[in-house]
């Protein structure tokens, strides 16, 4: 008699496991999209990727800020090496029909025909492939204010992995990953959550950090996003798609992590540019919140935090870098007083040296 043993179907392999740490270590609160990709990613390493249609169709809706095009990067990045391997198509370009031109390039005979260079064509496709990983990840970018004619090219593209050029050339995407991001329902979405998100004053910001979102307000909000893009699109259209998955608004807890992940970007960018001269940056809970209470928007998400650290802390501290108040080997502590616009940098081996940028100059 044989012995049956159960297989074990919710494991993941190593490569898509690697994919998926990854992918959490760079986008913060997305985990429902960041799993779509690898479960996609992982039939396609088996090889069960349906034939004669891209490895995945993903349309991501959800509110600005909260990470659409980001985690198209970070799958770009980790797959391929380098998060600009995205060949990005903004579908603000692209709001009246004569423009798809720009995409196909002009038929034979129009003008401008030889000095037209499709953005769609096979070689941008194979541009980013690597020796290990032989795909493409496609962003089209704010897909609702793409023309019909846009739409109407995308069905083939999504459907039969095929698009022709003006020129009669046919470009293969059945080695592709489609990605459309769009902000329909983010308003919706937003007012759901608005008095439970951000540091709307200081109070705000000592309070304990925001826990997840209830799974019924979570349905409730997916219901709204799917919802408005099929007021938006055609049937067809939304039928070609694999997943369409909702990014939900950030909430503090987030917040903080993309904080933490943007301070170690700011620490590397430090250490490229100044080889040699190399000094360290600790900043303490008081600058962390401070860079969170002016960075923290509920109706933009993210954003507005990376701008912050740009003003706040990038700026200041190239201020000091160029009149040399930083030498190599320094660490600098950056702290915050409280009712204070700015930060306070303090060389940590020299105690009575400290420098005070004012936000205006910054």
């Amino acid at each position: 008699m044989l012995a049956v043993n159960a297989l074990d179907v919710t494991r993941t392999g190593t490569e898509a496991e690697d994919l998926a740490k990854k992918l959490r270590s760079r986008v913060v609160g997305q985990d429902e999209a960041i799993q779509h990709i690898v479960r996609t990613y992982q039939t396609y390493l088996a090889g069960l990727s349906p034939a004669g249609r891209p490895i995945g169709n993903f349309l991501f809706l959800g509110p600005t800020g909260s990470g659409k095009t980001r985690l198209v990067e970070a799958t770009a990045e980790c797959l391929l090496g380098d998060r600009r391997a995205v060949i990005k198509i903004d579908c603000a370009e692209f709001q009246h029909s004569h423009e798809i031109a720009k995409l196909i390039g002009s038929p034979p005979g129009y003008l401008g025909h030889r000095e037209t260079h499709p953005a769609l064509s096979q070689e941008a496709l194979n541009r980013y492939h690597t020796e290990s990983v032989k795909l493409s990840v496609v962003l089209f970018d704010e897909i609702e204010k793409a023309s019909d004619a846009l739409w109407n090219l995308l069905l083939g593209i999504l459907d039969k992995a095929t698009l022709t050029l003006g020129d009669n050339r046919r470009v293969d995407f059945s080695q592709a990953m489609i990605f459309m991001t769009s902000n329909l329902g983010a308003a919706e979405m937003n007012a759901m959550l608005r008095p439970k998100l951000g540091f709307a004053s200081m109070e705000t910001e000592r309070q304990h950090a925001i826990g997840a979102i209830d799974p019924k307000l979570s349905d409730k909000m997916s219901r709204t996003g799917i919802e408005a893009a099929r007021r938006k699109f055609t049937p067809e259209f939304m039928n070609r798609i694999d997943k369409t998955v909702i990014f939900h608004p950030l909430g503090a807890r987030e917040l903080r992590r993309i904080l933490e992940i943007e301070l170690h970007e700011v620490q590397e960018r430090i250490e490229k540019a100044q080889a040699g001269k190399r000094f360290s940056m600790n900043l303490t809970d008081s600058a962390r919140d401070f860079l969170l209470m002016e960075g923290t928007d509920v109706r933009y998400g993210a954003r507005p935090l990376k701008r912050a650290i740009e003003r706040l802390l990038v700026q200041p501290l190239s201020n000091l870098i160029v009149t040399r108040q930083i030498r190599q080997c320094d660490c600098i502590r950056v702290t915050h007083s409280a009712s204070a616009p700015i930060l306070t940098f303090f060389r940590e081996a020299n105690m009575l040296h400290s420098w005070e940028v004012d936000r205006a100059a910054a």
